[in-house]
C-alpha cells in the first residue's frame, strides 16, 4: 500500500478545494452583522423568537423552499405550538381555510372557491397542506383587497362607510400613520402626472393598512400565548423594521407581554459571497439568492 505523504496529502486537498469551486450555491444566508451564516443559525434563532417575519420574494422558488424547510423544521421542534400566518390569504377566506385545515372540504373545492394568488399551487399550497396534515392553525391576515383599494381612492376615511362586520376584518380604526416612515414616504415620493391609474396620492396608507391589518391578525392569532408565529409576507412589508414590524411593536405595546421579533429578508444580486451595509440593515437574516435564479411567474 502506497504511504500518504505529506505533500501527496496537500496535492489531494488542493485538488479537493479547486473542486469545489464549481459549486453553485443557491443561496447564502448573512445575519445583521453581515457575516455569514447558514440554515441552521436561522433555524436556531427562529427557535427563540415568538413571531418569525419571513420576508419573500414573491416569484422566486429558493424563498418558498425555505419558508417550507423552516416550516417543518419548527414544527420538528415546537410541534403543536407553531401557528402559521400568511399576507398572501385574505381574512375573509379565514372560514374557508378553516373548512380546508379541518378536512370538511375538498382540495379543489378549497381552491375553486378561495381568492388565491396566481402562484398559490406551487408556492403556497405546499404550506397549506402541511398545515392541514399536521392540525396547525393557519391565519389568514391581509386585509381584503377591496378595503386596500378603498384605502389607495379615498384615504383612510374612504373606511367610515363599511359596517361593523367588515370592520372586524382590518386593523382598528383609527389607524396611526406616520407619512415619514421611509417605506410610506418612498413609496409615493416619484408619485406625478401620467403615473398608472393604481398610484395615488393615498398609496403609503394603503401599504399602511396592509401591515397594520397583518399585525392586528398576528397578534389576534394567539402567539402570546405560548405560541410561535411564523408569518410569511413581502419582503417590503418587514424590511429596515418598519411597515408591519413597526405596527406589531405597537400592537405589542398594548399587551402585557414581552415577544421577541425576528425579521428575514431575501434579495437578489448577482454576486452571494458579498453584501452591502444598507442590506445588511434589512433583518436579523438575509438571504442572498443569485440573481439568475428562476422564477416562478
Amino acid at each position: 500500500m502506497r504511504k500518504v505523504t505529506p505533500s501527496l496529502l496537500l496535492l489531494l486537498l488542493f485538488f479537493l478545494l479547486t473542486s469545489m469551486k464549481g459549486d453553485k450555491p443557491a443561496y447564502q444566508v448573512y445575519n445583521g452583522k453581515r457575516h455569514k451564516a447558514d440554515y441552521q443559525d436561522l433555524l436556531k434563532a427562529a427557535q427563540k423568537s415568538d413571531i418569525i417575519l419571513f420576508g419573500e420574494l414573491h416569484n422566486n422558488p429558493i424563498c418558498h423552499w425555505l419558508e417550507l424547510e423552516l416550516t417543518k423544521d419548527l414544527y420538528a421542534t415546537i410541534s403543536d405550538k407553531l401557528v402559521l400566518g400568511a399576507e398572501m390569504l385574505e381574512v375573509d377566506n379565514q372560514l374557508l381555510l378553516n373548512e380546508y385545515l379541518s378536512k370538511m372540504i375538498r382540495k379543489k373545492d378549497f381552491e375553486a372557491e378561495a381568492k388565491l394568488w396566481q402562484n398559490y399551487k406551487t408556492d403556497y399550497a405546499p404550506l397549506v397542506d402541511f398545515a392541514r396534515e399536521k392540525g396547525i392553525r393557519f391565519s389568514a391576515t391581509s386585509i381584503p383587497r377591496r378595503f386596500a383599494a378603498i384605502v389607495n381612492q379615498k384615504g383612510f376615511e374612504g373606511l367610515d362607510s363599511i359596517n361593523a362586520l367588515e370592520r372586524g376584518m382590518i386593523a382598528s380604526l383609527p389607524v396611526k400613520y406616520i407619512d415619514t416612515l421611509p417605506c410610506y414616504r418612498d413609496i409615493v415620493k416619484n408619485i406625478g402626472d401620467g403615473m398608472p391609474a393604481h398610484m395615488t396620492a393615498n398609496l403609503g396608507k394603503a401599504q399602511a393598512i396592509k401591515d397594520a391589518t397583518m399585525a392586528h391578525n398576528i397578534v389576534k392569532s394567539g402567539v402570546y400565548s405560548e405560541k410561535t408565529m411564523l408569518h410569511f409576507n413581502g419582503a417590503y412589508h418587514s424590511d429596515n423594521y418598519q411597515g408591519l414590524v413597526w405596527y406589531l411593536q405597537q400592537a405589542i405595546r398594548k399587551t402585557p407581554y414581552d415577544l421577541k421579533i425576528m425579521t428575514i429578508t431575501c434579495i437578489e444580486q448577482e454576486n452571494i459571497d458579498t453584501l452591502s451595509e444598507a442590506d445588511a440593515r434589512k433583518a436579523d437574516y438575509i438571504i442572498v439568492i443569485p440573481s439568475s435564479m428562476t422564477k416562478s411567474y
